[in-house]
């Protein structure tokens, strides 16, 4: 029932927040009642099949979730939203996450039609929690078999080995942002799974290199400290079947002076090529604390101020 290499139990794992222990002949689900509800009907369905057929396919897995969450879901869908621009882009626990001003609309708009998008624009405006729930979302929908997060870890000079500990440990501060977001979208049982098996990889930019990234949807953070080599390693990784967002600040670059950012430069490099899109937020897309806007706001007069004087 399981499949080979646990390949159905996956598939079921992939679209549900609760937890699924097997142990011999036994099966625990351990997370909300209605989540309980819907997985004791699934392996109900599925074991009905086995028996009948005398063989399970990843086809017939597929069949009964669609069947089963679509006739029992009653958390809020796309039609009981009040209109298109508010459709929910990933449930979580307890809400559901959603763009919220017309740019982040927007960047959901233009993600769904382009596998290449670049989002550029200041702190805290959702650029990468967005991403991250886009990522998560196309991952419990089966669009992709796994999520690969990057990050340039800029501060270590991209030359982790004369840090302490294994590459986990070498690279988790620079990481951790995306870990965080994961956090708020995923139960912290469901996430540990993925990582261990390696369905959502968090890994630093450098370690990116010669790899080909198939049916993923990758994710590059604060590009604008990759440079234009790093910028040009990260696009090529792309695979088939795969989306790609990335998303930086051209204001926060912390290269070495003589270095170009690659998300400076590649606004030049694509620009007008099919299927990559470009969304650029301002501070009036700035989610968090209230004060957020403030302090942004403040350091463009600063700025200013003393660009007059240097004048």
């Amino acid at each position: 029932m399981l499949g080979s290499n646990d390949s159905h139990l996956q598939l079921i794992e992939k679209r549900f927040d609760a937890s699924i222990t097997i142990r011999g002949e036994q099966v625990t689900f351990r997370g909300e009642q209605q989540e309980l509800q819907q997985l004791e009907r699934i392996f109900k369905e599925l074991q009905f099949l086995l028996l009948k057929n005398g063989v399970l396919h990843a086809d017939d897995v597929n069949t009964v979730l669609d069947l089963v969450i679509d006739t029992t879901q009653t958390r809020p869908t796309a039609h009981t939203l009040k209109d298109q621009s508010d459709v929910a882009i990933l449930f979580t626990k307890n809400s559901f996450i959603k763009a919220k001003t017309p740019n982040q609309k927007e960047y959901v708009a233009r993600a769904q039609r382009n596998d290449v998008v670049f989002a550029i624009g200041p702190a805290g405006t959702g650029k990468t929690y967005l991403a991250v729930a886009m990522a998560v979302a196309s991952l419990k929908s089966n669009e992709v078999s796994r999520i690969i997060l990057s990050r340039p870890a800029v501060e270590a000079g991209e030359s982790l080995g004369f840090l302490p500990g294994d590459l986990t440990q070498k690279v988790d501060p620079y990481l951790r942002p995306l870990y965080d977001a994961l956090d708020d979208m995923l139960p912290s049982e469901k996430l540990k799974l993925y990582l261990e098996r390696r369905i959502i990889e968090i890994v630093p930019l450098a370690y990116m290199r010669g790899r080909t990234l198939n049916n993923a949807f990758v994710i590059l953070d604060e590009a604008q400290n990759a440079t234009a080599m790093q910028m040009k390693m990260f696009l090529t990784r792309l695979g088939n079947n795969s989306k790609a967002i990335i998303t930086g600040d051209v204001t926060q670059i912390d290269l070495p002076t003589k270095s170009t950012s690659g998300l400076v430069q590649i606004q030049d490099v694509l620009k007008g090529i099919e299927g990559i899109d470009f969304v650029y937020f301002d501070k009036g897309d700035v989610v968090r604390h209230r004060l957020v806007k403030e302090i942004i706001d403040a350091y463009e007069k600063f700025n200013e101020k003393e660009f007059g004087k240097g004048r």
